[in-house]
């Protein structure tokens, strides 16, 4: 499948070498590729630069947003959550019209230091905000709630017994996307909250998150749903 990820760090680069190991034609986003491929030192989270991580995989393609989103039968937003609706924008709203848009971002605000707070919380979301910008574009929230080692490969934690969950307006979008996290990660819980307007939920999720990374000074955890 052709698949354009919006987004070259931490997220959009674990997502994509999965993607690619998979066997999918992956097209990874970004905003100014000269900048991007010129860049050399790592990420603040400690990942390559991408032009680092390109040469690991070499069948990843990099264009712009908008060659990413016109690129892509599935869209996927790995962008910074504050900046995903400008990403979106150059994306391109023709480029992104009736497609399948996983949106895994967190609208987390990190300009006053850590913790990061919420750009958008209690009676909106990120998730909201994308899907009334582009009404015509299937958009479904899910991964959001974990670090990114863990959303492709969730058998690192308690073999995978742990919960995902899922939200958007479109019923038969979140049914193919739940498919997909459990044929291509290995998701085995996956939970329906209902509507977009669930994202809300699983966005305010982060603010505990990164508490508990904090304590635990690591990502590797997630929830487990008990009935």
């Amino acid at each position: 499948m052709k698949i354009g990820v919006l987004g070259t760090g931490m997220v959009g680069q674990t997502i994509s070498g999965k993607l690619l190991e998979l066997g999918h034609d992956v097209m990874v986003g970004t905003r100014n590729v000269a900048q991007t491929l010129a860049r050399t030192e790592p990420y603040a989270t400690g990942f390559p630069a991408f032009s680092v991580w390109q040469q690991q995989h070499p069948d990843a393609k990099l264009g712009t947003y908008a060659d990413a989103a016109q690129h892509g039968e599935l869209a996927v937003n790995a962008t910074n959550g504050i900046g995903s609706l400008e990403a979106l924008e150059l994306a391109g709203a023709a480029h992104l019209a009736g497609k399948l848009l996983i949106d895994i971002a967190n609208p987390l605000d990190f300009s006053q230091g850590m913790p990061p707070s919420l750009t958008v919380c209690n009676t909106d979301s990120l998730g909201e905000q994308i899907q009334r910008a582009y009404p015509d574009v299937r958009v479904v929230k899910t991964l959001n709630t974990v670090t990114a080692f863990l959303m492709v490969d969730p058998g690192q934690v308690a073999d995978a017994d742990h919960t995902m969950f899922v939200c958007g307006n479109d019923a038969a979008a979140k049914t193919q996307v739940t498919a997909w996290l459990k044929e291509w990660f290995g998701w085995k819980d996956v939970i329906d909250l209902g509507d977009i307007s669930n994202a809300r939920g699983m966005e305010m999720w982060l603010p505990l998150w990164v508490r508990l990374f904090g304590t635990l000074q690591t990502g590797m955890f997630n929830l487990k749903i008990v009935r």
